[in-house]
């Protein structure tokens, strides 16, 4: 079995699609899927199973949660190797404590076409936010991310697939799960 993350996008944000985190890793025990563990009230998990295939696992997650809950919801899954090579690929290694930027990944369903991706980091333009787009993730330095207009919503329709955002601090949490 291999260690792997869904990062859930559509559940508990601003009072919308509240999940209970207990409630949510009882949806997770699936055949094939085992040792849950779920993180802040967020729609992070934390699963160990025998599939390898990503997309399958995100498949078979959303259908088991909109059967379930009635929502449209959207799994992200990523393995816990993949999680770690996003980690050490960090492009803003050179950002000091002092700095009133925090850093954000966003998890992108897969890599987008070059000039999307081109196009939407034309429009970070602003001195204070930096965004970088490394395969199917975005990394995004902002002072803050509830005031950016580089949404979840924005980031979907600018490039074309699926997003979901986790803070820094929270990527590096759920990888010790």
């Amino acid at each position: 079995m291999k260690r792997y993350a869904a990062f859930l996008r559509g559940i508990n944000v601003s009072g919308h699609n509240l999940v209970k985190m207990d409630v949510l890793k009882e949806l997770f025990a699936m055949p094939g899927i085992k040792n849950i563990v779920t993180y802040i009230q967020s729609g992070n998990v934390m699963f160990d199973a025998k599939e390898t295939d990503n997309t399958t696992l995100e498949r078979k997650i959303e259908k088991q949660l909109h059967k379930e809950l009635g929502l449209p919801i959207r799994a992200l899954v990523r393995s816990l190797d993949e999680i770690e090579q996003v980690i050490a690929a960090n492009p803003f290694t050179d950002i000091h404590e002092d700095d009133n930027r925090k850093l954000y990944v966003t998890f992108l369903e897969t890599t987008p076409a070059a000039d999307k991706a081109t196009a939407l980091l034309a429009l970070c333009s602003n001195g204070d936010e930096l965004m970088h787009i490394s395969g199917s993730s975005l990394y995004f330095l902002s002072p803050s991310y509830g005031n950016t207009k580089f949404s979840n919503n924005f980031v979907e329709k600018k490039l074309g697939v699926a997003a979901t955002t986790r803070n820094w601090a929270t990527l590096n949490k759920v990888i010790g799960l």
